[in-house]
């Protein structure tokens, strides 16, 4: 009837419905929270990950050519890869669970205090001191077990890439079985160390349990004592249990959340090592483009050696007039290839000074001076990709029918057309795909693609056959026309049209002059020229 008061057991009912409706709402609420948090940070995490990833990846490539000539491939991208993982979790963890878990640990304390005695809180205080204490002692000395397994780790896999990139090499030696062995050497020494440390991480756990267990016993058998005497209801007795796991819960988190920190800061400091490998080369503060007028490189009183007691070039003093073509002889270890390192700034000179157009090289941006200087090397290395991104590489703006240009002025293009896939043939890692020649050739594209007023050539036909080579020095020589060419050369007949000719021996130039000029002096060069004669003459 109207005006009669609610059904006290229906009220009820209903109360009890809206708390479990409330309680699954907050359940539901809980985890959308959750998950809503974790794809917030996935863009503001990731998006650190990738500035960190692109900040490491570009100090390697600022790092000195004599950094890149002893470092392990492999090694160097598994501490990237380890570093920038570690990143992700302890930003992760530092940002969403080290903060909620000490307030969670915090309010139970508290309410352990207030609803039921002092002595609660004194154990649970005991208990989380002991585990803590328990905790970091333990990982800090797992330190070391965690380095020496990243050592091997590195050490494993540096072996693993090696090998694989020498694969023909392998083959040729029949050392497949040999390879197997020395990647299972370290695979075994790996094995050791992170068994010694899984060992230990089973010791910790042990330990963490046992502390977490007793902390939990010793609040119980307070609770059962209240209960025995009456202080304590049984649901207080359920209150107190469910609060201790809900005490232990976070506290194993803490336990592993910390460990992982640990392997996390022992990883990144690898890669911060890394980051802090200074820079052996790099430009002056607000350093000038360097300004191109016509080529002219000189090389004044050089001194330099890769080794700072042991010279490799003595005193050099050259000058290479613009639009001249200057080669460099000599017998191996006389610093031919290094004189071209310098020219390209891969070093700076001990003393005295190496310029163009009479700007100094170590008071201009590097990226300025690498536009202007042009190289094909003995040995071409590919990118493992088409034909034509390997050419176009030396002009990535260059229109496809400039690409076709380069590759016919090196003679090339008839090869590329007759592939199946044409200029987008996968070259295969380092180009191996293609023989050393082809290689060769596509070198030389790319670098008459990127047309620069000084070319550097070392030993840029080495790995030709006589009439390929015949060939390509015409295009060579046609290349240099109105460009300062700086030759470096093993076969002498490949520079016998050079305006100038300069022998060095021991770190000295002990000749110069034209080819003719040499022979008639019938000194060192007319000595190599007579020599690889007779070689080639032997030979046919």
């Amino acid at each position: 009837m109207a005006g009669d008061a609610p059904d006290p057991a229906w009220a009820l009912g209903l109360g009890a419905i809206g708390l479990t409706v409330a309680y699954g709402v907050a359940r539901l609420m809980t985890v959308v929270l959750q998950q809503l948090r974790d794809a917030i940070f996935a863009a503001v995490g990731q998006r650190a990950l990738r500035r960190l990833a692109l900040e490491t990846f570009t100090h390697i490539h600022r790092l000195s050519m004599r950094y890149h000539l002893t470092r392990k491939t492999g090694g160097l991208s598994r501490i990237i890869e380890r570093g920038v993982k570690g990143v992700e979790f302890l930003l992760r963890f530092l940002l969403f669970s080290i903060g909620p878990l000490i307030l969670e640990l915090a309010l139970i304390g508290i309410i352990l205090a207030v609803v039921f005695d002092l002595s609660y809180l004194a154990i649970v205080a005991v208990t989380i001191g002991l585990y803590i204490w328990f905790t970091f002692a333990l990982t800090e000395g797992r330190v070391k077990m965690l380095k020496e397994m990243n050592d091997q780790d590195t050490d494993a896999n540096q072996k693993a890439i090696d090998s694989l990139l020498n694969f023909e090499t392998v083959k040729y030696f029949g050392a497949e079985t040999r390879e197997a062995n020395r990647y299972d050497g370290a695979m075994a020494a790996y094995e050791k160390a992170a068994l010694k440390t899984s060992y230990s991480l089973a010791f910790l756990n042990a330990g963490q349990s046992l502390l977490i267990t007793a902390g939990l016993v010793g609040v119980m058998v307070l609770a059962a004592m209240g209960v025995s005497a009456g202080q304590l209801t049984v649901g207080d007795f359920v209150m107190v249990n469910a609060y201790m796991i809900q005490i232990t819960m976070p506290l194993n988190f803490l336990g592993t959340v910390y460990r992982e920190i640990r392997q996390s800061l022992v990883d990144m400091g690898e890669m911060f090592d890394l980051l802090e490998q200074p820079q052996e080369v790099s430009d002056k503060p607000d350093a000038p483009d360097l300004n191109i007028e016509g080529g002219a490189v000189t090389f004044k009183d050089v001194l330099f050696g890769y080794d700072p007691e042991r010279l490799i070039l003595k005193g050099i003093s050259l000058d290479v007039p613009a639009g001249e073509t200057v080669a460099i002889v000599g017998p191996s270890g006389s610093g031919k290839s290094t004189i071209g390192r310098l020219l390209f700034r891969f070093y700076d000179v001990v003393e005295g000074a190496l310029e163009i157009d009479g700007q100094d090289v170590r008071d201009v941006k590097q990226t300025s001076l690498h536009a202007q200087v042009g190289v094909v090397p003995q040995d071409t290395v590919l990118f493992n990709d088409t034909i034509f991104y390997n050419i176009a590489y030396g002009r990535p703006e260059a229109s496809r029918e400039e690409v076709r240009d380069a590759a016919r002025a090196a003679k090339i293009h008839e090869f590329i057309e007759a592939l199946p896939d044409g200029y987008e043939t996968m070259v295969g890692e380092r180009g191996l795909k293609l023989s050393g020649g082809e290689r060769q050739r596509v070198g030389i594209a790319r670098t008459l693609l990127k047309n620069p007023p000084i070319l550097l050539l070392d030993e840029a036909t080495s790995a030709l056959d006589t009439e390929t080579e015949a060939e390509i020095q015409q295009e060579l020589q046609a290349m240099g026309e109105g460009r300062t060419v700086i030759t470096i050369a093993h076969r002498l007949s490949t520079i016998a049209h050079a305006d100038r000719i300069v022998v060095l021996e021991n770190g000295v130039i002990v000749e110069e002059g034209k080819h003719d000029e040499l022979l008639k002096r019938d000194g060192r060069y007319a000595s190599l020229w007579h020599m690889q004669a007779a070689e080639e003459e032997a030979a046919a």
